[in-house]
């Protein structure tokens, strides 16, 4: 049975570990050290909101959702960030918990909505249309990098 948790300072050592594997997923290199004073940062400066998925007291995915703003509609909205299942937990309706959790609490909490962007080949696309999330297809997505 899947539990979902919101996760809080006393869940970094579940997290880390995922967190960094997520980083890995794409080419970065491991750093459990970084990926944990990220992740506490995050959450005791309140920036982001982790959920947490558990099978058996196993930790074995997370979603990482950011705060933004819409200054049209003047409504807070989420933005999902990250989201991460481990390999051999796929296809067991984890990241469906982890989505319709992050769906639940942007209800309860009165937001606009949830935001996110995958990329073009990412087979998670079926599960987030599956799960009635939206292709936007009005607009484009740019961004400038420092680098």
């Amino acid at each position: 049975m899947i539990i979902i948790k919101k996760a809080d300072l006393g869940h970094l050592r579940d997290i880390a570990p995922l967190f960094d594997s997520y980083r890995m997923f794409y080419g970065q290199e491991s750093n459990l050290e970084k990926a944990l004073k990220f992740l506490e940062d995050r959450l005791s400066k309140e920036e982001s909101i982790i959920f947490l998925a558990y099978e058996n007291d196993l930790p074995v995915g997370f979603v990482q959702l950011y705060f933004t703003f819409s200054s049209v509609s003047l409504q807070k909205s989420l933005i999902l960030n990250d989201l991460f299942v481990s390999e051999e937990y796929r296809k067991k309706k984890v990241g469906q918990a982890l989505l319709e959790k992050s769906k639940s609490y942007c209800i309860a909490n009165g937001y606009k909505g949830l935001a996110l962007e995958t990329a073009v080949d990412n087979p998670a696309q079926k599960l987030y249309e599956r799960l009635d999330w939206k292709k936007d297809s009005h607009c484009f997505h740019y961004f400038w990098s420092a680098e």
